[in-house]
C-alpha cells in the first residue's frame, strides 16, 4: 500500500491498528500504549498515517542515535546496495565488515581496544548477552554469575536469568546503588559504598553461598530498571573487586553506548575498562546488529561455540560504521552531555513544589522522572499499599513486576551481616561535592556526594513514597496527545523515560520540555480523586495539540 493511501483522516490507520490487535501476539508492548501507525520519519519527527506528527523520545528504545533516516546512514546503505555487495555473509570477511570493525575498535576504551576480540552475534542485544555469559563460563570454568537488582539484560533464557526479578539458579543478586530507593535506607555515596562492601564481603564469605562466579554483569546506567546511573566510584569499586578475584567484568552497554550518556561508552565516565562489553542497538545505525567485545585471553572457546544466521548483516554493518564515525567526528557525546544537563536542570526546577515527581535523574540523553503517590506516605511503612493494591515491598503484583526493596528503606532495626557500620563506611567518591539537591542525591550520575560533606547519620533516609504507575501511564497519554512519544520504565512502570536522538536541536529540546511539563501538569490536573495542588507557577490545563507540524 502506498504511503499516500494511508495518509488520510485516520480511518485507514484505525483499520491497521484493529488488524494488528487481531493478528499479532498478546506479548506486544509499545503498540498498546502508543496507538499510532508511523508512515514517515526523519530525524526526531515521526508522521503517523493520520497525518499527525510527533517528536520521538523513544528512538527505537535508544537504537536510533542519529534519529530516523539520517543522510549518512541512508548513504551508507545505498552504497552497499548500489555495489551489489552480498547482504548476508554469515561470518565471512568483507570490506564492509572490516570497515565496521575498524570504526568500532577506534571508539573502544584504549585499554580494551589494544587487546580485543569481537564476536558477531545474532542481531539482538539479548543474544550478545547470551554469548558473553557463555564466553566467561568457558574461559573461567565456573558457572555462577553475579548480577544486580533492577537489571535488564534481555528476554532470552540466560539474559533473563541475570535480569532483576527473574529467579535463577547460580545467579547471585547484589544491591545496585539506587539512590532514591536505597536498599540500605542511606542513599548517596554511603549507599553506594554499602553496596560495594556488601558485594566484597559476600564474595569473601566462605559461608556466603555464592556459586563460583564466572563473571559479573552490570549496566552503567540501568535503563529499563528506571534510568538509574551507577556512581563512577562504585563502578571503579566493582572493577577493583572483580579484578582482585579474577572475575571477568561484563559491561552491558546495549542502551548506554554510542554517546547516549555523554561519553562514547558509559564506562568511560569513570575510566573503567571492563573485560567484556556487550553492544547492540545504536551500533547498527538503526538496523539489527549485536556484538561482544572482550579481552583476547578470554578467547578460548572453540569454533562454532556461538553462532547465528544473521550475524553477517552487511547493511547493518555499513549503517553502524557510518553512525559510529558520525558520532565520533561530530562530538555528539559531548553534545549529549550538554543538552542532557540542560534538560535535567529545567526538569528539576519544574519538579520543585510538585511532590508527585519523586526524582529526576539521568546522564546525558538518558533521562528519567520517577512519579510517586505522595498521599500514600513512605513506601514500606506498615499498612501502606503501593499502587495496584499490593503492599509495598511484598514481592510481585500482577502486571507490576518485582517490587522494590522498599521495606528496607529506613526500616527500624534493619541489619544485615554484610552492612558496614557508620564508622567503617567510606564513600566511593572521596571528594564531596558542594551544594546539591538534597542529602545523598545523585547530581549527574557520577556518584552523588552528601550535601556539604554531611554526616553519615544525617544521610539516613526515611523512605520514598510508593511508585505511581497509573499516573505515569496518564502522563504518557497526555504526552502523546501533545505530539510527544515517551517510554515508561522502572520497577513498577512509574518512570517517564526520555531517549531522544543525539541530533536533537535546541528548538526540539525546548519543544520536548514544554510538551512534557504541560503533560505532567495536565495528568495530575485530570486525576480527579487526587488531592494534589499545582504550584502557583503551573500552566493551566491545555487542550490537546495537533503535534509537531514544523
Amino acid at each position: 500500500m502506498a504511503l499516500a493511501a494511508v495518509s488520510d483522516d485516520g480511518g485507514a490507520a484505525q483499520g491497521i491498528l484493529r488488524r494488528q490487535a487481531l493478528r499479532e501476539s498478546a506479548a506486544r508492548t509499545y503498540a498498546r500504549a502508543l496507538p499510532i501507525v508511523p508512515v514517515r520519519a526523519r530525524g526526531m519527527t515521526v508522521e503517523g498515517a493520520d497525518g499527525r506528527r510527533y517528536l520521538d523520545c523513544l528512538s527505537g528504545a535508544g537504537a536510533l542515535a542519529l534519529g530516523h533516516n539520517h543522510p549518512v546512514v541512508l548513504d551508507a546503505i545505498r552504497a552497499v546496495l548500489d555495489a551489489e555487495a552480498p547482504l548476508q555473509v554469515l561470518d565471512l570477511a568483507t570490506p564492509v565488515k572490516d570497515a565496521f570493525t575498524d570504526e568500532l575498535f577506534a571508539t573502544l576504551p584504549p585499554g580494551l581496544a589494544a587487546r580485543a576480540r569481537v564476536q558477531f552475534c545474532g542481531p539482538a542485544g539479548t543474544d550478545a548477552v547470551e554469548a558473553a555469559l557463555k564466553l566467561v563460563r568457558t574461559a573461567t570454568g565456573r558457572d555462577g554469575l553475579l548480577a544486580f537488582s533492577g537489571a535488564y539484560h534481555g528476554m532470552t533464557a540466560g539474559a533473563l536469568a541475570v535480569s532483576g526479578g527473574a529467579p535463577a539458579a547460580g545467579v547471585t543478586r547484589l544491591p545496585f546503588p539506587y539512590d532514591y530507593r536505597c536498599p540500605f535506607g542511606v542513599g548517596g555515596e554511603h549507599g553506594a559504598e554499602l553496596s560495594a562492601r556488601w558485594t566484597e564481603k559476600l564474595l569473601d564469605d566462605p559461608k556466603g553461598g555464592v556459586p563460583g562466579p564466572a563473571g559479573m554483569i552490570l549496566e552503567p546506567v540501568q535503563g529499563e530498571g528506571g534510568v538509574i546511573p551507577a556512581p563512577d566510584g562504585w563502578l571503579r569499586r566493582m572493577r577493583d573487586i572483580t579484578a582482585a578475584r579474577s572475575i571477568p567484568l561484563i559491561a552491558d552497554e546495549v542502551q548506554t553506548g554510542v554517546g547516549r550518556t555523554g561519553a562514547f561508552w558509559a564506562v568511560d565516565h569513570g575510566g573503567v575498562v571492563p573485560d567484556v562489553m556487550v553492544l547492540s542497538k545504536a551500533i547498527g545505525g538503526g538496523l539489527p546488529l549485536a556484538v561482544v567485545v572482550y579481552r583476547e585471553d578470554l578467547d578460548v572457546w572453540p569454533p562454532g561455540a556461538h553462532a547465528g544466521t544473521f550475524r553477517g548483516n552487511q547493511l547493518a554493518m555499513a549503517a553502524g560504521a557510518a553512525t559510529l564515525a558520525y558520532v565520533r567526528e561530530n562530538n555528539l557525546a559531548e553534545r549529549a552531555a550538554t543538552v542532557g544537563a540542560r534538560m535535567l536542570d529545567r526538569l528539576r526546577q519544574f519538579a520543585t513544589g510538585r511532590a508527585w515527581i519523586g526524582d529526576v535523574r539521568g546522564r546525558g540523553l538518558m533521562i528519567g522522572l520517577e512519579l510517586v503517590d505522595q498521599d500514600a506516605g513512605p513506601a514500606g511503612e506498615a499498612g501502606n499499599a503501593a499502587p495496584g493494591g499490593h503492599a509495598a515491598g511484598a514481592g510481585y503484583a500482577k502486571g507490576a513486576g518485582p517490587a522494590t526493596n522498599a521495606t528496607r528503606e529506613g526500616a527500624p532495626g534493619f541489619a544485615s551481616p554484610y552492612q558496614a557500620s557508620p564508622s567503617e563506611a567510606a564513600p566511593c567518591e572521596t571528594t564531596p561535592r558542594e551544594g546539591g539537591r538534597r542529602a545523598g542525591a545523585q547530581d549527574d550520575g557520577a556518584g552523588g556526594a552528601l550535601d556539604g560533606g554531611a554526616s553519615y547519620a544525617g544521610a539516613m533516609r526515611t523512605g520514598a513514597p510508593p511508585a505511581d504507575p497509573a499516573l505515569a501511564a496518564a502522563v504518557q497519554q497526555e504526552c502523546l496527545r501533545r505530539g510527544l512519544i515517551v517510554e515508561l520504565g522502572g520497577r513498577h512502570g512509574a518512570v517517564i523515560r526520555l531517549l531522544p536522538p543525539l541530533t536533537i536541536t535546541d528548538e526540539q529540546t525546548e519543544a520536548v520540555l514544554d510538551r512534557l511539563t504541560d503533560a505532567l501538569d495536565a495528568a495530575i490536573h485530570t486525576a480527579g480523586s487526587r488531592s494534589h495542588e499545582l504550584p502557583p507557577t503551573a500552566a493551566p490545563f491545555a487542550p490537546s495539540l495537533a503535534g509537531d507540524h514544523r
